[in-house]
């Protein structure tokens, strides 16, 4: 299954020239990487990144990320995917940028 990470500029800019990342400030904070399932991607990014371009869409097999990735409950009561470990560029399958179309990202068709 494939998980998905949504990442600004500055932090896939980090996360290509370091090869790792912790993740963003908030996941930093609550200590793991917060992922979505395709099912979850859009409203993760409605709530969290409402109104932001320069966005980046990481995709990842959940499989591949080993026994560091617990899937909780969270929001509403679904199961989301958390990293406990850094998020490492090698484990990125693929990526595009999540443009901003009439104030809605646009997610790529082959989620």
């Amino acid at each position: 299954m494939r998980i998905y990470k949504i990442l600004r500029a500055a932090e896939w800019a980090e996360l290509q020239a370091k090869g790792e990342t912790p993740g963003a400030p908030i996941d930093v904070t609550d200590g793991f990487v917060h992922f979505s399932t395709a099912d979850q991607a859009r409203e993760t990014a409605a709530k969290h990144f409402a109104g932001e371009s320069d966005l980046i869409l990481a995709a990842m097999e959940a499989d591949d990320l080993g026994p560091a990735l617990r899937w909780e409950v969270s929001r509403g009561g679904a199961e989301f995917p958390h990293l406990y470990a850094p998020l490492r560029l090698s484990d990125v399958i693929w990526h595009a940028p999540l443009l901003l179309v009439d104030g809605v990202h646009a997610f790529p068709d082959d989620m």
